[in-house]
């Protein structure tokens, strides 16, 4: 029995060895190395930069325009979850509680059609869609609506020239690049809810707004938080989508592409990558407690 025990577990480890060191040895020694160069800085004569431990690099990160770029991805991140969920908790809700066989399938495939497609070709047909002779701009005019959007797009923090060159335009287009993956996990939970929960509130006299407080929103919302871990970091790590539909403000992905690639300042584009894992894990912090792990 006890050499059965030993067998299953070197079959176990040996499945694992492969995994476990690609995670461990790749991914962990990456992340250490990227907390080594955080602590390194460029010589502001040479512009070369010294391998001597400092915190000259996150004295410079903590300068109001660094963390301003932090703050700004955070809040379109956040923006980006939160309307990626109001849109797609009825998709989530009709598949999960509606739909069966057949038709839930054919839901599916709705829901994940957009992801068949390259990132690239979606990021530039929105550009097309989005730019000043584009067709959003045609319907608009249309409707009427054209001193509306010339409005918005005059606005400071969202505006610019047009659509495809705006913090607006890059909004739309990053709630439309991940709302299937916040879609997919709320639909998973909401397909473990008991019918039996439901018709008992129903029996005990709850109408649909008790129902939907007291029975749904506690046993949905680890499938919610789940959805916006996908949503959050997602938003929060693309670089793409802001260089190519929005404007010249930086986000935390266009900050350490430039500044490990054209500016050559590694030490501080690893600090901008150390913040955007810093408040990732603060973020599955919370996430965990809520119970989002399990709806996964």
């Amino acid at each position: 029995m006890h050499n059965k025990g030993m067998m299953h577990n070197w079959r176990l480890w040996s499945l694992l060895a492969l995994p476990l060191l690609w995670v461990g040895g790749v991914y962990g020694l990456s992340l250490l190395v990227l907390l080594v160069q955080s602590f390194f800085a460029i010589d502001d004569f040479s512009g070369v930069v010294k391998y001597e431990l400092t915190l000259k690099t996150y004295y410079e990160f903590f300068s109001y325009n660094h963390l301003e770029i932090v703050w700004r991805t955070m809040a379109m991140a956040m923006l980006v979850t939160i309307t990626c969920f109001f849109i797609g908790f009825p998709i989530a809700w009709y598949t999960a509680r509606y739909t069966s066989g057949y038709k839930r399938m054919i839901c599916y495939i709705l829901i994940m059609v957009p992801l068949w497609s390259s990132y690239l070709v979606r990021v530039y047909a929105w550009k097309m869609i989005l730019a000043k002779e584009g067709i959003m701009s045609y319907i608009f005019g249309i409707l009427g609506l054209k001193p509306l959007l010339e409005w918005v797009l005059d606005t400071d923090i969202i505006g610019g020239p047009s659509l495809s060159f705006s913090m607006i335009g890059t909004y739309i287009v990053l709630v439309y690049l991940w709302l299937p993956f916040m879609i997919i996990p709320m639909e998973a939970g909401f397909r473990k809810i008991p019918n039996q929960l439901i018709d008992a509130a129903r029996d005990l006299g709850a109408n649909r707004q008790q129902i939907f407080k007291h029975v749904i929103v506690p046993n949905g919302l680890p499938a919610v938080v789940a959805g916006s871990i996908f949503t959050f970091s997602l938003s929060m790590g693309d670089y793409i989508t802001p260089q190519i539909i929005g404007n010249s403000k930086y986000f935390i992905g266009n900050a350490v592409y430039t500044f490990q690639g054209l500016a050559g300042n590694i030490p501080l584009a690893a600090a901008f990558s150390m913040a955007a894992i810093v408040i990732m894990m603060i973020y599955l912090f919370f996430a965990k407690k809520m119970g989002a792990f399990h709806a996964l």
